[in-house]
């Protein structure tokens, strides 16, 4: 088979072939799976964030895995939100994506710390079934990883569990009410 020669051809080609892409943008783009969630959340930066942490002098280290942390952060709790509906999952999701445009590690917490109480109410009278205790589960491994296996790791469990997510289950539990 010919390689095809224009850029259309190669996103045809990553889009029917995607494990060309890393298991970091393949768990981004598993979580954001519309159009206007791609254009509003997967920009070039968050996209590349686990690239530029390989390709990181060891000054920027931190800051490069806290960017690419922020991003498998964000896939966890969008996969959540679009799992059950759940309105703190975005809101935290957001404050994410708002750290994600931070210049420094002291910016991010800055900006997470700013918003510490949404942090605290996503977990407020918060029903989820096991593939939302699951999604949890894998969020606080998330912001507790510290080491690039255990982030790996983390990203790989995402990745399973996000093909295997029912996401017209809760639309049909709502259907039967």
């Amino acid at each position: 088979m010919p390689l095809p020669k224009t850029t259309f051809s190669w996103i045809l080609l990553l889009h029917h072939f995607p494990m060309a892409l890393s298991p970091y943008e393949q768990l981004l783009r598993a979580s954001f799976r519309a159009e206007a969630d791609v254009a509003t959340y997967l920009n070039e930066p968050t996209r590349t964030a686990y690239t530029a942490f390989e390709q990181a002098p060891k000054a920027d280290l931190a800051f490069r895995f806290e960017r690419v942390r922020l991003g498998v952060a964000m896939s966890l709790l969008k996969l959540l939100a679009d799992l059950g509906d759940h309105e703190e999952s975005r809101r935290v999701m957001e404050v994410l994506h708002k750290a994600l445009r931070a210049r420094s590690v002291a910016d991010i917490d800055a900006t997470i710390t700013r918003d510490a109480k949404l942090f605290e109410r996503l977990y407020t009278n918060l029903y989820v079934n096991d593939e939302g205790e699951q999604l949890l589960n894998l969020f606080e491994r998330a912001l507790d990883a510290d080491t690039k296996p255990l982030m790996d790791e983390v990203i790989a469990e995402a990745l399973d569990l996000a093909s295997e997510l029912d996401f017209d289950a809760s639309d049909e539990d709502e259907d039967e009410e």
